[in-house]
Parts: structure tokens; C-alpha cells; sequence
């Protein structure tokens, strides 16, 4: 009789429900648990799989008649911005990230629920309680934090820490090969901005600055408009089914 670790993840597939993304699709999802003492080896392997984390599930697309989700990271040592991008880099230099514990604070999930009235407001999270939000942010099993971006102030180039409220969130994990942004949100009031923009071209940087070759930005939908953006970013990889390839500019 065959037996396993005690340990080894256990894969769950769920039920088919509407695709968030492209009208008249179902989608599936193939999800395991990240806990215990391998949950940050796992998210590692999966995360380089194609996985991506919700809190301790890791999970990616399964679909039976679609494979339209595919996999993106940004190859950051190649990357360079174009004009556009680093014009929305000069339009929020007032603005400063510091790394914080992935602890939830009311005045994030005040941002947060700002966030998704304007901008899902027929999505799948409008629903999200303040303890929704906490869990979103706090549990983890793996090396997490938050980067919170706040106006500078007079002090900023002392301490590094912004002032007033929080502007943006990002919510990233760390892996031995890169940064993966697992959730952002900001200010929509602040739109013209381009926070979602920005926020990745300083990840770009902060990977940079740690020697790390990858940004993983999640799912590329081709034919999905909310997706198209994370195609900008190029040089990227893609992963194929023969593997991640490289993928030039768009």
C-alpha cells in the first residue's frame, strides 16, 4: 500500500462558476493549503508553477475549454520603462512606500472599500467585511509584508516614512526569485495617477534593489480589458505549456 507524507499537499478542484473575466466562460480552479512548516517551500515551487496565493490557498485556472489565464513576470533586469511609464513615475514622486508587517489598519480597509466602490463594484470581493479585509492581510503562512505608500513629509528623508493617510497598498510576498504582488488597491480618487502603474514599476525597483530577477504579476487574460495593462511590462515571461518564455515588447 502506498502511503504519504503527512505533509504532502492535497490538490481540490472546484466547482465550474462564471469567469470573472471573459463573458459566457466557466471557470475551474485547482487549490491546495498553504500551512505548516513546508508553506513557504510550496508557495515558492507553485508560485514558479503558476500558482497564485489567497491568504493559505494557493490556486490557479483548471479550466476545461479555456486557457486563456497565463502566468507573468517581468524580467527585471531588462526592464525599462517607456515614456508613459516614467512619466507616471515623476507624477507621484510625493509619494514614499514603506514595508510594513502584514497587519490590517482601519485606515487601509477605509481605502480598500473606496477602492472597490469605485472600481468593482460588481466584483466578487464588495462584499468583504473589515475581518474579511484582516484574514486578506494577515494570514499567511509564507514571508509577507506591506508596502504602503503615504505623501512625503518634512522628515521623509530621515525616516523613510511618509505622512497623512495611505494612497496605495500592496500587499507582496518575497520568494527566493522575486517579488510576487498578490493584491493592490489606492486611492481612486487619485486615479490620474496611474497607482496600479506606479506601484509595479516600483516593485520593478524594489526587486532590483534585493538582486532578484522576477516581478510576478499574475494572470494575463488575453481579451480581457481589466488584464490588458500587465502586457505593458515587457520584457516578460509567459508561461506555455512547454515552459516560461520570453515574450518581447507588445
Amino acid at each position: 500500500m502506498t502511503s504519504h507524507p503527512r505533509d504532502a499537499p492535497q490538490f481540490y478542484l472546484t466547482a465550474p462558476s462564471p469567469c470573472p473575466y471573459l463573458p459566457g466562460q466557466q471557470e475551474r480552479k485547482v487549490f491546495t493549503h498553504l500551512v505548516g512548516r513546508r508553506a513557504r517551500d510550496l508557495n515558492e515551487i507553485l508560485t514558479q508553477g503558476g500558482f497564485r496565493r489567497s491568504q493559505t490557498i494557493a490556486y490557479r485556472p483548471a479550466c476545461e475549454t479555456c486557457r486563456a489565464c497565463i502566468s507573468v513576470r517581468v524580467l527585471v533586469d531588462d526592464f525599462r520603462p517607456s515614456d508613459s511609464q516614467r512619466r507616471v513615475v515623476r507624477r507621484s514622486r510625493d509619494l514614499v512606500g514603506q514595508i510594513q508587517p502584514n497587519r490590517p489598519a482601519s485606515e487601509q480597509y477605509a481605502l480598500f472599500r473606496r477602492y472597490l466602490d469605485a472600481r468593482h463594484g460588481d466584483g466578487g470581493m464588495v462584499d468583504m467585511t473589515v475581518l474579511d479585509y484582516a484574514m486578506m492581510i494577515e494570514d499567511s503562512h509564507v514571508d509577507t509584508h506591506l508596502v504602503v505608500y503615504r505623501r512625503r513629509g518634512p522628515d521623509t528623508a530621515i525616516n523613510g516614512r511618509g505622512v497623512g493617510g495611505p494612497v496605495a497598498v500592496c500587499l507582496t510576498d518575497v520568494l527566493s526569485d522575486g517579488l510576487s504582488m498578490v493584491y493592490s488597491f489606492y486611492d481612486p480618487a487619485e486615479a490620474d495617477r496611474s497607482l496600479g502603474t506606479f506601484m509595479i514599476l516600483d516593485h520593478i525597483e524594489r526587486a532590483r534593489s534585493l538582486g532578484l530577477p522576477y516581478l510576478y504579476l499574475g494572470y494575463w487574460v488575453e481579451g480581457s480589458r481589466k488584464m490588458q495593462y500587465k502586457a505593458k511590462f515587457t520584457p516578460q515571461e509567459r508561461l506555455m505549456p512547454n515552459g516560461w518564455a520570453r515574450v518581447e515588447e507588445t
